[in-house]
């Protein structure tokens, strides 16, 4: 079955109808500002925590998939070494490079660890409950194009990456710059393209409305594709294995955060690890139903388990398997090379995004412009679900094997170009080469005699004198 078919067998048990009046956004009326304060150091509080145990959490956990414990001495299993880690770097001296540039080289990294934190304000880690006298939904604050801001905030968050590699007054550092600014722009491309089909299936781009959409059943499932290009574009946005290329050792001596040391480092390592919590909540909210709790849960008791504060314990959930993703991938893939990931997002990525979100635009316009019906007007003419279906399996199948027919076309000029010549000089070059496999030497000509004969009178030359040598000293 095509990915299109799939998806509209699947959004039939969607509402045919428009969301936005059935699945409004949170209430905020009961909520005043000192409130808001103490939610958003509630966020603050619960992402440095989450950091601590992340790092933790990692070290164990590649240590068990390379047979060997991790950290298990500060504190019971290891549970404090992140903490020394952290003073560890707090106590550590601070150097600045000569020929930094002061100002920036200190904003940098204070960009990139605060970026990862505002944009978790907009997600939606519960549902409403009863705070200090109040109903409140556990949420910062929302806005109707709150995925949009996330978003944005990402793009901002990169500027402390490129401006810490130009400010280091260095080469490697600025060539991580360079390298990190392409690799945030083209995946941004597709992670955005990836998110249309959850607007068009839920009908708004605020957060909580999102997750209210999703009542009956998680965008998982009907915008599948959709999820599995944003999990390659967190991966490719946070800079994480497979996809560090911003910070290659072997290529650019640690990258953009070469020049840097103490906790000006250590801004860095926590922006990347609140900004992989903060794609991963993203995830969770437009993918996996947010807050809300399972199927099976639900069926039993949504009452008693799905709502008010249960609904951090599910979020909590579903957020830390995405980190485990983060760190499977990371114990598990080597490094990718730089031009294949580029080609993988502008030559793929990209235009096959493009063509699921034409697919499931068609669908849901079949739906909500008929409520069942199987017909769709479209410039005057009718035209039935099955047609619309048919057109975007179509365009989905040309565009996968225009290509396909492309890559194995860049393969063969990239294997004439790279084909060894049959014949050679092996003294072309100045110093004698011998032939590859499926090369011959060329016919001796005058040139080739010429460059061997003083080879071959040395060597006579010194062979002789050595004779007469040995005469002598015999006489």
């Amino acid at each position: 079955m095509s990915l299109a078919a799939t998806a509209y067998g699947l959004a039939a048990t969607l509402p045919t109808t428009l969301p936005t009046t059935e699945n409004p956004s949170a209430d905020f009326s009961d909520t005043p500002w000192w409130l808001a304060l103490i939610k958003a150091l509630g966020i603050f509080v619960y992402l440095l925590v989450s950091t601590l145990l992340v790092i933790w959490f990692e070290r164990r956990v590649i240590g068990r998939m390379q047979q060997r414990p991790g950290p298990n001495r500060n504190g019971p299993f290891g549970l404090l070494q992140t903490l020394a880690d952290g003073m560890k770097s707090m106590l550590k001296e601070d150097i600045t490079p000569a020929n930094a540039e002061k100002v920036i080289y200190t904003v940098a990294p204070l960009i990139a660890a605060t970026m990862a934190f505002v944009s978790f304000a907009i997600i939606p880690v519960g549902g409403t409950v009863w705070m200090f006298g109040h109903h409140t939904p556990l949420q910062v604050t929302d806005v109707p194009v709150a995925v949009l801001l996330v978003l944005a905030v990402a793009s901002v968050g990169v500027y402390g990456i490129i401006l810490a590699g130009w400010s280091s007054g260095s080469t490697y550092p600025l060539l991580g710059g360079l390298r990190s600014t392409a690799q945030v722009i083209s995946y941004e491309i597709a992670m955005g393209l990836s998110l249309v089909a959850i607007f068009l299936y839920s009908g708004s781009m605020s957060t909580s409305a999102i997750v209210s959409a999703q009542s009956s059943l998680w965008y998982i499932l009907p915008a599948f594709f959709s999820f599995a290009v944003y999990v390659v574009t967190m991966v490719g946005e946070t800079n994480r294995l497979p996809f560090d290329l911003a910070e290659g050792e072997g290529e650019l001596t640690g990258g953009f955060h070469t020049e840097y040391s103490s906790m000006r480092f250590a801004m860095f390592f926590l922006g990347e690890y609140v900004n992989m919590f903060t794609v991963s909540a993203l995830a969770t909210t437009l993918f996996l139903g947010g807050w809300q709790a399972p199927p099976l849960v639900s069926a039993i008791n949504d009452n008693m388990f799905g709502g008010g504060w249960w609904g951090l314990l599910w979020f909590t959930a579903k957020l830390w398997s995405f980190m485990f993703v983060f760190v499977w991938l990371r114990g598990s893939l080597p490094r990718v090379r730089y031009d294949q990931f580029m080609r993988f997002g502008w030559k793929f990525l990209i235009p096959i995004t493009l063509a699921w979100v034409v697919a499931v635009a068609f669908i849901r316009g079949a739906q909500l412009g008929f409520l069942g019906d199987s017909k769709l007007t479209f410039a005057g003419r009718e035209l039935s679900v099955a047609t619309v279906v048919i057109v975007s399996i179509v365009a989905v199948i040309a565009l996968a094997a225009a290509w396909i027919w492309d890559d194995r076309r860049a393969a063969r000029a990239a294997a004439e170009d790279e084909a060894p010549p049959e014949e050679i000089d092996p003294f072309a070059g100045g110093y004698p080469v011998p032939p590859l496999p499926g090369q011959r030497l060329a016919e001796p000509t005058p040139r080739l005699a010429a460059a061997r004969q003083p080879v071959l009178t040395g060597s006579t030359t010194g062979s002789t004198s050595s004779s007469t040598a040995k005469e002598e000293d015999h006489g």
